[in-house]
């Protein structure tokens, strides 16, 4: 009988995600990735570059389907950004796109390994303020979404840094958890051999030339297996220039702390962006027997706050941001503009300091951004 209760309330949650997601409107498709000679005044164009593993589509312009690659494929994407753009917002186009109002893909190149790392790395060596930015999308992400997220929080953080995009072949149907789990695991080796290659970079001129890594739900559990992976295979020094910033990740807690066991405490330490009221990962949870999720935790439980200090981890409430979805699940796309904040050297609190924290989107014009919580560091 319980297990009959379960699959009906797990039916349940599902109906409810697949009305909310369906809520947001259509899914936005390969169309939008055409590349179109549009232009409009005050509107700013911003290249992302791309590592995945997903196959090609085979559609008129360059996109990629939900089917594994045998190896990574690279190109670049230049995606123009409408003078009236809204921070944490894609302004998708619709049937005819224009620049004025919407996101346009205005250029697409397919790249091999060296024409990728080449690009990549004069794009660095113009930097002035960060360094390379890598992306790791989330369960349910077609490309384009991953894509124009990517543009979205370049544009909105004002860094001049390469962000490069790691896709990896998620279905993007909210029916296939299960698939993009195992699709997420398949890409391990991938995201490794990236890091790996983007590490060899170097920026003279730039005072912190930190590989931000950002992974968002289930692609933070790629993102801890691809650093615990380097770890186990003895390559500390790409470790040592990766910041890693994990956005309500799907992992189970009990993974997260044996995962965190193999890579030991990071400089600067490793931040955990969390919001207990997630709805996507409140049906993650009940998917995996009510196990907890690490991006569901509560930061001003005192185990909790104990738990960062002794990992050295950097925990942050972001309940109070907005979020654009109606489950709450993306709000760390509008942390993106207050990233220049967290980094600036002398901040009150940025991303180098580790305990429990919330996010304060009123104060977060000042200063310091961050609320304290407990006593694991000292108040604002």
């Amino acid at each position: 009988m319980a297990a009959v209760a379960r699959k009906v309330w797990l039916g349940l949650l599902s109906l409810s995600l697949t009305i909310a997601l369906s809520a947001c409107g259509s899914r936005p498709g390969s169309e939008v990735l055409k590349p179109q000679a549009l232009t409009a005044p005050g509107a700013k164009v911003v290249t992302v570059y791309v590592a995945t593993t997903r196959a090609e589509a085979g559609t008129p312009e360059l996109s990629y389907s939900n089917d594994p690659a045998n190896a990574i494929n690279y190109a670049s994407f230049d995606i123009s950004i409408p003078p009236a753009h809204k921070a944490g917002a894609i302004e998708w186009p619709k049937a005819v796109p224009v620049a004025a109002t919407d996101f346009v893909t205005v250029a697409a190149h397919r790249l091999d390994k060296t024409s990728f790392d080449r690009a990549v790395s004069a794009d660095l060596s113009r930097a002035r303020l960060t360094g390379p930015g890598v992306y790791v999308h989330g369960f349910n992400n077609n490309f384009q979404e991953a894509l124009f997220r990517l543009a979205q929080m370049k544009v909105d953080a004002g860094v001049d840094g390469p962000a490069v995009l790691f896709a990896w072949p998620s279905a993007a149907e909210v029916t296939d958890y299960v698939a993009d789990k195992d699709a997420a695991t398949y890409s391990r080796d991938q995201l490794v051999e990236l890091l790996t290659s983007l590490a060899r970079l170097r920026a003279p001129k730039l005072p912190d030339d930190h590989i931000l890594l950002l992974g968002h739900s289930m692609g933070g559990w790629l993102t801890m297996e691809a650093v615990r992976q380097l770890r186990l295979t003895g390559k500390d020094d790409v470790i040592k220039r990766l910041n890693v910033v994990l956005a309500a990740p799907d992992v189970d807690v009990d993974v997260f702390r044996s995962q965190l066991e193999v890579i030991g405490p990071m400089d600067p330490p490793m931040t955990v962006l969390v919001s207990p009221d997630d709805k996507a990962l409140a049906v993650s949870q009940f998917i995996a027997g009510e196990r907890q999720r690490v991006g569901a935790v509560d930061v001003t439980d005192p185990e909790v706050q104990a738990a960062a200090t002794k990992a050295h981890l950097q925990i942050v409430d972001i309940s109070k941001v907005e979020a654009s979805d109606s489950l709450g699940h993306d709000r760390f796309a509008n942390i993106a503009a207050f990233y220049p904040k967290l980094i600036k050297p002398g901040a009150a609190v940025g991303l180098r300091q580790a305990g429990g924290f919330v996010f304060d989107a009123i104060g977060a014009t000042l200063s310091s951004p961050f609320t304290l919580v407990g006593h694991v560091l000292s108040g604002r």
